[in-house]
């Protein structure tokens, strides 16, 4: 599976099409209003509010830990006890009667507590009914009452399915359906029960070797069991299973969609997105990654649907009341959360590659724009079967756009569901936004080998499929796409990787996953990117193939099978010997800098980036173990041609290379094809810094992009002053390539929004002043007609959008003819529209004419790209309208939400309003998108990750730690919150810096 915003910069997520009413906006809608954010107005912005308010316990403090109570030293102070005096002319008693009394009182209280302690049960004839402690304390109860026969979220690994044989009727109207499976189950070791997943049916009636049993159910674990009075046999059985469900109108499991056609038609379809944990809300089953089995599908439907699923149709059978049953072949051995079909009214074009049949299908409204995805997917399956050296197994390979969907593609095998911005590509789209679909079929076709043919055992190895599919997918574009130019996509890849791996929250690539939430919290950018970023130095590192060797012995030694982290490694190491010491960077989560003296004698330190809250030891030695790093590096001799790479195996906390003595200056990893950082000491960025403003070309590119990167986020740390930044930042004057370029836009405009969020205005326009004085000129150089090369439109894209999002070089004012130009024309899509449509959606006329071509355009990008600039609106009003359409989807696409979020975030208008829309709509938004989902991540990230204050750290804190189980627990939170004490810190050390250097 993959998410869109793997490849964009935006975050990427989706709900089901609902009509769109066709009503302008009235004031009445906009009727949300909320609390924190009306105050927050230019002029007084988060430095004016709470700024005395009281400081909480440590702000080392993370979610799910309970805040100490400040008043607790505030305790009442029980009144002395005051001894009463008795009077002195009372007798006393003799001791003996003194002893006697208290022995009658001890005995008679005795027999008080046994009688009153004592069932009642005790005193009769029968006495008390034996209970069974054990069972009571230690299982869990279902619904029934009764006790549930285990105790773990992972099921017992004593029963084993071997097939299943499913049949399905879908109602798309009433949106229920209707299953029944029946399970070849292998009892590997004797047992007394049989425990596998359903969620979310209701079951009818469920036998056993063809009787039937009682089924105990017990809903959180999303856990059924049959118990059984005797212990089963080692042997093959079979358990059916018949029920009843609704069709989810959510985005997983078996869910109901809907879109409106080109005639004002609302249609319906169901379609399936089980990836991780949803299989078991279409059918009963043993849910989980090693339980492979084989499939045999049945669908029923009405004449008018087709149904696909992830084998090819062997046979239709009418039935009666004019449905028809598809019965499809049986699978290959696969994970229940490959398996998929559908139900609708699509249509598809088909080509053939090999022994297989690949189609591509889609509504038939957008029949027309299905053939580049097929040209695509024919091109890359040809790629991987010659690369991998094992054909793709089956007879077909479908490739499905569905009008509501949340991932960006789903691998399912033989079937993969696409988002159909990631798909489809019309007559007027864009070099970039083929790119993009482009990248999401590469990674889709991989996961047919990677994650399909080789599973991860578990989902703690999530990297093992989408690590290797992400770097397949770069890969394989660069070699029968280059002029795509994914290579600089790649490099910024690895830089998101880089920065989220340096947060203390982060976590190892193959970590430990135990609750649904911990496993989607698995689809993050460290399975994805850095798993991606890793074997891509791996690769670097090797000679002759030998990566390329050490895949094809996996993939042939596992194939069909499930595999953990270490199969690959010593896959490799039969390869490459050394490969096996490589391990560590899967199991460690840290980001590793290294630490250079550039003279003729090179001390190299190993550390470990480490973020605290005070001043002191940002940076320290490994403590537990060593990594081993393939150190790479030029000089000045020799510093762009790849046969001036150099390698260097450092293995200790600290080694010396020796150098000869004309080297000048030293550039470690090369193209930043290792996943570290460097950091050199004041003179190695002094020779580096004169030797770029001497010549750029000194370096490569990518070079030249990676020491912006570094500097940037070693200023983030807290390792370098943001004077070394601005000093490095002087050669960018001369600079014309775009990996550089557009890295050093984007670390700048981050800055420029903490500035703006801050409410430090002075700052922020001194910022725009510094921006419009390094990058103006190329700026104003820029044409503003069709380009097509990727590379330069990239860069244009990046530079055009800084600038009229800065109001500077006229770039509104061209933004706004060129807008008028194409709305009066056929509407031809250009590169540059999503800059376009963002100045056109300032003012009230261009934002209702985005809105109307958002709601009856039918390309995808265009509606993407409209969507985005609806959001960027500095409107209160509209902001507000967006907000509330976008999450109750009867305008916007619930899908969308993420987006809207992260459009509204980036500026100063809405962020806030943003802000509190999503802490007093939680509980709708995690009923739409799960906890810890990807959805869900790049929410929090949006809403929070420009706070740099104290007021803002602290509210997010008590929002969060408010939510119990609704939330608080995610790593996400901890990620939220960390980088806000990040952004903290930096403007605390850097705000005098800024007054005085911009």
């Amino acid at each position: 599976m993959i998410e869109n915003s793997m490849f964009e910069e935006e975050p990427d997520v989706v709900d089901l099409a609902k009509e769109s009413p066709s009503y302008p906006i009235d004031s009445d809608d906009a009727v949300y209003e909320p609390r924190s954010s009306r105050l927050l107005v230019r002029g007084l912005g988060e430095n004016d509010l709470d700024e005395d308010e009281e400081d909480y316990e440590s702000s080392a403090r993370l979610l799910g830990m309970s805040f100490m109570n400040r008043s607790s030293n505030q305790r009442n102070v029980a009144s002395s006890y005051t001894r009463q005096q008795y009077s002195e002319s009372c007798l006393k008693p003799s001791t003996k009667t003194t002893v006697v009394g208290v022995l009658i009182l001890v005995l008679v209280a005795s027999m008080i507590m046994v009688i009153y302690f004592l069932p009642g049960c005790t005193f009769t004839r029968k006495g008390c009914k034996k209970s069974n402690s054990t069972m009571d304390s230690i299982y869990p109860i279902s619904t029934s009452g009764e006790p549930f026969p285990w105790t773990e979220l992972r099921l017992p690994p004593s029963v084993y399915p071997v097939h299943y044989n499913i049949s399905l009727h879908p109602n798309l109207t009433l949106m229920t359906f209707q299953g029944s499976v029946s399970i070849l189950v292998q009892v590997l070791n004797e047992t007394k029960n049989i425990v596998l997943h359903s969620s979310d049916m209701n079951i009818s009636k469920v036998t056993f070797e063809g009787k039937e049993v009682h089924v105990l159910e017990y809903k959180p674990w999303q856990q059924i069991a049959i118990k059984f009075p005797e212990d089963l046999k080692k042997g093959q059985y079979v358990l059916n299973i018949n029920y009843t469900a609704q069709l989810s109108n959510s985005y997983d499991g078996f869910y109901n969609s809907s879109y409106v056609d080109t005639n004002g038609t609302k249609r319906v379809l169901a379609a399936t997105q089980f990836e991780p944990l949803a299989a078991r809300k279409a059918f009963p089953c043993f849910d989980e990654p090693a339980f492979k089995s084989n499939f045999t599908i049945k669908l029923t439907r009405e004449r008018k649907y087709i149904s696909l699923s992830n084998m090819p149709k062997v046979k239709t059978t009418d039935l009666k009341n004019g449905l028809q049953e598809d019965e499809f072949g049986k699978s290959v051995k696969m994970s229940t959360y490959l398996v998929a079909f559908i139900v609708a009214e699509f249509i598809g074009v088909s080509n053939n590659v090999s022994k297989t049949k690949v189609s591509v299908y889609a509504v038939p409204d957008k029949k027309d724009q299905v053939q580049y995805a097929l040209d695509t997917a024919c091109k890359l399956l040809e790629f991987y079967n010659t690369f991998f050296e094992y054909d793709y197994p089956l007879s077909k390979l479908d490739l499905v756009a569905i009008p509501d969907f949340l991932a960006g593609a789903m691998e399912n095998w033989g079937l993969i569901t696409f988002r159909e911005t990631t798909l489809l590509v019309g007559s007027n789209s864009s070099s970039i936004d083929k790119q993009l679909v482009t990248s999401v079929i590469a990674h889709e076709l991989a996961h047919q080998w990677f994650g399909n043919l080789v599973t991860m055992r578990w989902w703690n190895d999530l990297w093992l499929n989408e690590g290797f599919a992400t770097y397949m997918q770069y890969m394989s574009i660069e070699t029968v796409f280059p002029e795509l130019d994914m290579d600089t996509e790649f490099l910024n890849v690895r830089f998101k990787a880089l920065t989220k791996d340096a947060l203390n929250s982060s976590h190892p690539v193959s970590t430990v996953v135990s609750t649904p939430e911990q496993v989607e919290e698995m689809f993050d950018s460290v399975s994805y990117e850095k798993g991606a970023s890793i074997l891509l130095m791996l690769n670097a590192t090797l000679t002759d193939g030998e990566f390329r060797k050490g895949v094809i012995e996996y993939l042939q030694k596992y194939n069909l099978s499930n595999t953990e982290s270490e199969y690959l490694w010593d896959s490799l190491s039969q390869v490459s010997p050394f490969l096996s010491e490589m391990n560590l960077w899967c199991l460690q989560s840290d980001c590793i800098s290294l630490f250079t003296r550039t003279k003729q004698r090179v001390v190299l330190s190993m550390i470990k980036a480490v973020t605290k809250l005070n001043n002191v030891h940002f940076y320290i030695m490994m403590k537990h173990s060593l990594w081993h790093i393939p150190l790479t590096y030029v000089n000045d001799s020799c510093s762009v041609p790849s046969s001036c790479k150099q390698v260097f195996h450092l293995k200790d906390k600290t080694a010396t290379l020796n150098l000869p003595d004309q080297v000048k200056w030293l550039k470690f990893n090369f193209r930043s094809d290792g996943f570290y950082i460097v950091h050199y000491d004041e003179e190695g960025w002094k020779n580096l810094i004169d030797a770029l403003k001497g010549d750029v070309t000194v370096l490569s590119c990518k070079d030249r992009a990676a020491l912006i990167n570094n500097i940037f986020a070693l200023s983030r740390s807290g390792k370098v002053s943001f004077r070394d930044v601005l000093n490095l930042m002087e050669y960018i004057r001369n600079e014309t390539q775009t990996a550089p370029l557009t890295e050093a836009l984007f670390q700048l405009g981050q800055i420029f929004r903490l500035l703006d969020k801050r409410s430090e205005f002075n700052l922020a326009s001194r910022m725009t002043s510094y921006i419009d004085d390094h990058f103006g000129s190329l700026m104003e150089s820029q044409s503003w007609d069709l380009e097509s090369s990727v590379s330069e439109m990239t860069l244009r894209s990046a530079l055009l959008e800084m600038a009229c999002s800065l109001n500077i070089r006229n770039c509104s004012t061209q933004a706004k003819h060129l807008f008028d130009q194409w709305f009066i024309s056929n509407k031809t899509f250009h590169d540059l529209m999503r800059t376009v449509f963002k100045v056109a959606a300032q003012t009230d006329e261009g934002w209702g004419k985005l809105l109307d071509i958002y709601k009856h355009s039918i390309n995808d990008q265009e509606k993407r790209k409209t969507l985005e600039a609806l959001a960027s609106t500095q409107d209160i009003r509209k902001i507000i309208w967006i907000l509330q359409r976008s999450l109750d989807g009867s305008v916007i696409q619930t899908q969308e939400f993420p987006l809207v979020i992260n459009a509204i975030c980036k500026n100063f208008a809405g962020y806030l309003y943003a802000w509190d829309f999503v802490k007093e709509n939680w509980d709708k938004i995690t009923q739409k998108f799960p906890v810890g989902s990807f959805a869900i991540q790049s929410i929090i990230m949006s809403a929070t990750s420009q706070f740099s204050t104290k007021t803002r750290l602290t509210e997010t804190q008590n929002f969060f730690t408010s939510l119990g189980t609704n939330g608080s627990q995610m790593r996400i939170v901890q990620e939220a919150i960390e980088t806000i004490k990040l952004n903290m810190r930096w403007m605390e050390k850097n705000l005098n810096a800024l007054q005085k250097w911009l």
